[in-house]
């Protein structure tokens, strides 16, 4: 299938790089972000002793150490720095070294308050807390690039670097700021984007409510205004915003990649993090990095994880990916916070190594005595190396480092990709749309849910991304799509992907402009399909559905007036004022198929839709007929494939196995059968005699 692979790639030193990090630790990476200044230097040695006991090979080391190595503008105090990292080198623990820039201190602010971030209405944000810089301050960026300057050219060359972390968890407090200096960097982002005040008023669609820009210093952010702000500048406002902070990024990483060029860079993300495009970072980092947090007290939270997990090996290409961050139990910024029970620490680690990651960190390594995160779990807790939280962070240390084979191992990219664009997700849930209802990470995951208990492997990637390794693409909704997307969505299943799209997709263009014509717009004729009304439906408006062979289901969220124009009914809402109009559609386009449901069918109505279109790719699951709450992914290497069987349930289940396999990790199967109790966890091995394919189905 011919594609147009539009998107970056990642290239050969990057991947060389990121290469080097993994077979210079020789197995699964585990530790924990370590901070050390909050602690005396007898602590210190007690630290390593315990990192070493609990088979730690990596840290992320001085995150918010700023103030600590910059007590003042001209004052740079790197002793303590200097004996941790001397003391984790003798230890054979590899550092992943912050810049050290995710909190300034207080000097900077007081020398220089107009770097503070400023929010909608004017106010300005103070310090105190983190995250407390405008991203488009330039002089925040250079005090910045100072210390980070001074860091790589001391510690560049030590035994223990081996990464770069550059910043923390960007936007996660701050992720837009419109200040008076975000407004001039908002403008000179426009002008690059647009090129003339002509082309920015047509995208804009300025002429509406009498808001045409005859001058570029007319423009400003978004800031409060008496009703709706114009769409399209508020979508291009969250565009600049996450630049602006991908800006700090590049300016970090350029600095640390000038000095010490063989040493990869990362940056963590906040899983599928609304205010930074991840694709567009991902494409800036040597290997990704996530931070995953679930709650335990959320049944389904196995779910969630494994989407945001499957995103990282999208973004990564099918690379091995790093979790930097997890906790060990109790978080402290929830409402409620409800310890990790330990077997859904350990689960949940090997979950995150099943679906790609070659390490797994927590958040933090000791607790805190003091500020604002000290009741949040560490490894090591307040009550010491006897606590029990120790214990279950040491064992399962340990139980990585017997494994050493599965670091050479990539879990390759899946036959599923489902489609998940940023700039989409912006636009669709701005105001003054027909429903406010629309979430698409929750349309997202109700079309993920169903693919993942199937034990079908999936991959998030863009619109526009190189399809060619796919057979099923499926796009919960793609609101805003632009004409090159849709041209290439087109091209691929005439050349026999099967395409399966959620309703409200290809309406605007990359502006956020109507595209002209019935809708669905861009997609009208792939799809075969006309929408001549939308019905969006408020809590509790389920609609029925009346599905091909007689059976039923029901609709929520939205439901919509379809005509068929070139494409096939396969349902049909039932009663109402849409009754026995159709609700799903197919269409063949030349060796493919590409299908349509124009409302959000309940659980099993829409994992039976999406069963028949993986069926019609050709896919067949890792494993067939699996129970409910297992989770099977398989990782492929030279010579070795590695199958790991999760059960999520907090009851026992048994699992059926195609083939011999050996036991790795966990209970050992009796022939072709495999026992599982709550929350246990099997990896079982089985050599391929070559180099097995990542990219194929098992």
């Amino acid at each position: 299938m011919a594609e147009d692979d539009t998107q970056p790639q990642v290239g050969a030193m990057e991947s060389a790089r990121a290469a080097g990090l993994w077979d210079r630790l020789g197995r699964i990476a585990y530790g924990a972000d370590y901070n050390p200044e909050q602690w005396d230097e007898a602590t210190w040695a007690e630290d390593v002793k315990l990192m070493a006991g609990a088979g730690v090979n990596l840290v992320s080391l001085a995150i918010f150490g700023w103030a600590a190595l910059q007590p003042e503008r001209d004052w740079f105090e790197w002793s303590w720095l200097d004996r941790v990292m001397d003391m984790l080198a003798d230890a054979s623990i590899s550092v992943c070294l912050a810049t050290a820039t995710a909190s300034p201190p207080p000097w900077l602010v007081t020398a220089h308050p107009q770097i503070l971030p400023e929010d909608a209405d004017g106010h300005r944000l103070w310090h105190g807390s983190r995250q407390h810089f405008c991203p488009s301050s330039r002089i925040f960026r250079e005090h910045a690039g100072r210390l980070v300057e001074a860091m790589a050219a001391r510690y560049g060359s030590h035994p223990a670097l081996a990464a770069w972390h550059v910043g923390n968890e960007y936007g996660c407090h701050v992720s837009r700021c419109y200040c008076d200096e975000s407004a001039g960097a908002f403008r000179a982002w426009l002008r690059d984007r647009y090129g003339s005040l002509d082309e920015l008023n047509a995208a804009w669609s300025t002429s509406f409510w009498s808001q045409r820009y005859s001058s570029w210093d007319q423009i400003i952010p978004p800031r409060r205004a008496p009703t709706f702000p114009n769409p399209s500048q508020q979508l291009d406002f969250s565009r600049f915003s996450s630049d602006a902070l991908l800006g700090c990024f590049r300016h970090e990483a350029d600095i640390v990649r000038r000095v010490t060029p063989d040493v990869p860079v990362t940056t963590n993300f906040l899983g599928i993090f609304k205010p930074v495009d991840g694709f567009a970072w991902a494409d800036e980092e040597d290997f990704v990095s996530h931070d995953s947090y679930p709650d335990p007290a959320d049944p389904d939270a196995a779910v969630g994880a494994a989407m945001a997990f499957d995103f990282m090996r999208g973004a990564s290409g099918g690379k091995p990916w790093l979790l930097l961050e997890q906790a060990p139990s109790a978080v402290n910024w929830r409402d409620v916070n409800q310890p990790k029970p330990a077997a859904l620490y350990r689960l949940w680690s090997w979950q995150a190594v099943a679906h790609g990651a070659n390490g797994v960190l927590s958040f933090q390594w000791r607790a805190s005595r003091g500020g604002a995160e000290k009741f949040h779990s560490a490894m090591v807790p307040h009550g010491g190396a006897d606590h029990p939280v120790y214990r279950q962070v040491a064992e399962l240390g340990r139980e990585l480092a017997e494994h050493p084979e599965l670091a050479a191992t990539e879990p390759g990219r899946a036959e599923v990709a489902l489609l998940f664009d940023w700039a989409s997700w912006w636009a669709l849930e701005l105001p003054s749309r027909p429903s406010t209802r629309l979430s698409l990470l929750d349309l997202a995951r109700a079309y993920y849910e169903p693919l993942w208990r199937a034990g079908l492997p999936v991959d998030l990637v863009r619109p526009g991304s190189d399809l060619s390794g796919y057979r099923l693409a499926v796009a919960p909704n793609l609101y805003l799509l632009g004409a090159d997307a849709a041209g290439q969505l087109a091209r691929w299943v005439q050349g026999g992907g099967h395409l399966v799209t959620g309703f409200f997709s290809g309406i605007a263009d990359e502006n956020d402009r109507v595209y002209p014509g019935p809708y669905p717009g861009a997609l009208r004729e792939l799809l075969g399909v006309t929408i001549d009304q939308f019905w969006p439906l408020g809590p509790g408006d389920d609609v029925r559905l009346r599905l091909a062979g007689q059976q039923a289901g029901t609709g929520r969220c939205w439901s919509e007036e379809i005509r068929l124009h070139d494409a096939t009914a396969a349902g049909w809402f039932d009663g109402g004022p849409l009754d026995g109009r159709p609700a799903l559609a197919t269409a063949e386009r030349g060796r493919g198929r590409a299908s349509y449901c124009g409302t959000l069918p309940d659980a099993a109505t829409l994992a039976g839709w999406l069963a028949g279109a993986a069926s019609n790719a050709g896919l067949t699951p890792l494993l067939e007929r699996t129970a409910h709450g297992i989770e099977v992914q398989r990782r492929l290497g030279e010579g070795l494939e590695a199958l790991f069987v999760l059960n999520h349930d907090t009851t026992r289940r048994a699992v059926r196995l195609a083939g011999h396999w050996e036991p790795a990790v966990g209970p050992a199967p009796q022939g072709l059968e495999l026992d599982l109790g709550p929350r246990e966890l099997a990896v079982l091995r089985r050599g391929t005699g070559n180099q097995a394919s990542p990219r194929r189905n098992a």
